[in-house]
């Protein structure tokens, strides 16, 4: 067996991805779902669509290979993170909708925790920020409104998961209730440094600690498929988080490298090796990966709008009828505006936090017209990236890690990293050569890898890192002069969206 299916579970679609002995891909399905709105700030999925979906692309994926099933080695798995769903463990029903890491319904939550001044302590056990993105007060909230949740959970009937859990369980029908380190760093629930779901904190938001899944690392055996699903059991062999996944999949597996991904949202993740380095500027620290049951950690900056804000121009606005006409028009936006977007749809993640705030435009005149929104739209992205590294460059002091410092090269993947003016941009702006590599399928994968690994197929770290290869790389361009000028002005846009 010379192959492995990587399901990448993501926030718009699920896909599907075999890669062969030599990591290239063999065969891919992918199957968008439909999102759900319920109020405003409010993001739910079906689960069943989650399921259906990811089930679909597997199959679909796997009728294109010649052996079908016979030849896969392994899955690994790789998902949305902090979307969190509670189901009944002896019918699988779940009890409301998968709530997404984009929703901001708990923001009440998060507010009163801190007032009550919890937030040090949640900081300190979890390394993450006290905000409606983790899953921790979503699984609260889901306890408190639906009937007798609580109760139920309490006796043992309920069952926790993020998606990779989820998945896991109906793909195993329902024998394996687990996750790995990468996944449960996200929920707020877990001790970074300890290893394990913090009691303490569980107690504080009165989740019943029955619901939660074993935490194993990133590649071991997590379960075997139902033979019914696929002609033939398959062992799951790796599991992680997408962002993670994403920055073992693009190699940066030594402290000082740095990565960043275009999906729905931004995600940077800078490795720090073995030290959980505490954020001064509001960032995260989170669990990078574990092998062989050894941690290493990352600090990370989310941007909630990324390739989102490519999506409102075409499903919102109307603007643009597909996503790469987008580039098509930023080309064509007049030099002399200076639109800026501030897509705070959903609120502004790192280093600012605002769950409350919402989105801007500033700087419209009588012209401006969709070339504008779209260059304003495409350029936010840059900005919002720069956020991020300048946050990370005063976190990572050269004296950590062995002088390790941010790598000076970004290495950069997800669908947004295929627009070239979109990375020249970000080039200009953060003044640091941005690497896209030949594969641009970085978070399947990293997936794929921590199963093949596994499975015996794939090389380890430093062998896979050698096999890493830059398709582009995009150097800075604009003058010292004009970078400063319009991150200024950005600063400036943030400052009037965020009340200042």
């Amino acid at each position: 067996m010379s192959q492995i299916l990587a399901i990448d579970q993501g926030t718009t679609s699920s896909r599907a991805i075999v890669f062969d002995a030599n990591l290239h891909v063999a065969a891919r399905a992918q199957q968008e779902f439909a999102q759900h709105f319920p109020r405003s700030g409010w993001v739910e999925h079906a689960p069943e669509d989650i399921w259906t979906s990811t089930l679909e692309s597997c199959r679909k994926a796997i009728a294109q290979l010649d052996g079908g099933a016979a030849g896969i080695a392994g899955i690994g798995i790789t998902n949305q993170r902090e979307t969190t769903l509670v189901w009944d463990r002896a019918t699988g029903a779940p009890i409301h909708n998968a709530i997404v890491w984009q929703d901001r319904r708990t923001a009440d939550i998060c507010r009163a925790l801190r007032d009550a001044g919890h937030e040090p302590l949640l900081r300190k056990i979890t390394g993450l920020l006290l905000d409606p993105y983790f899953s921790g007060t979503k699984v609260k909230w889901l306890l408190d409104h639906c009937e007798g949740a609580r109760e139920r959970a309490r006796r043992g009937e309920l069952l926790f998961g993020t998606v990779d859990t989820y998945l896991l369980w109906r793909l195993t029908g329902g024998r394996s209730h687990r996750t790995d380190a990468t996944n449960a760093s996200r929920t707020l629930l877990y001790d970074i440094h300890e290893g394990n779901w913090s009691e303490e904190i569980c107690a504080l938001l009165d989740i019943p600690t029955a619901m939660l899944p074993e935490i194993h690392d990133c590649a071991g055996h997590f379960g075997d498929t139902d033979p019914a699903l696929f002609g033939r059991a398959l062992p799951v062999l790796g599991i992680a988080g997408d962002q993670q996944a994403a920055s073992m999949g693009q190699a940066c597996f030594t402290p000082g490298m740095l990565k960043s991904t275009y999906g729905t949202g931004c995600f940077a993740l800078l490795n720090t090796g073995d030290v959980a380095v505490a954020s001064r500027n509001r960032l995260l620290t989170t669990v990078a990966a574990q092998l062989n049951g050894r941690r290493s950690y990352a600090l990370e900056g989310s941007i909630f709008v990324a390739g989102a804000v490519v999506q409102w121009l075409r499903d919102g606005l109307g603007l643009i009828a597909q996503a790469r006409d987008t580039q098509r028009l930023a080309e064509r936006a007049d030099a002399q505006q200076n639109v800026i977007l501030v897509p705070a749809f959903t609120g502004l993640g790192a280093p600012y936090w605002d769950a409350e705030c919402r989105g801007a435009i500033y700087g419209l005149t009588r012209n401006s017209g969709p070339a504008e929104f779209a260059r304003a739209a495409l350029e936010s992205v840059g900005f919002q990236t720069r956020d991020l590294l300048e946050a990370m460059r005063a976190d990572w002091p050269g004296d950590q890690a062995g002088g390790a410092r941010p790598a000076p090269v970004l290495r950069v993947d997800g669908a947004m990293s295929g627009s070239d003016w979109t990375m020249q941009f970000l080039a200009d702006i953060t003044d640091a050569p941005v690497d896209r590599p030949v594969m641009l399928e970085t978070t399947a994968l990293g997936a794929a890898w921590l199963a093949g690994m596994q499975a015996g197929l794939y090389p380890d770290q430093s062998g896979f890192a050698g096999l890493w290869q830059a398709d582009r790389r995009f150097t800075p361009a604009m003058t010292a002069q004009d970078r400063d000028a319009r991150y200024a002005a950005w600063k400036d846009a943030v400052r009037r969206t965020l009340g200042g």
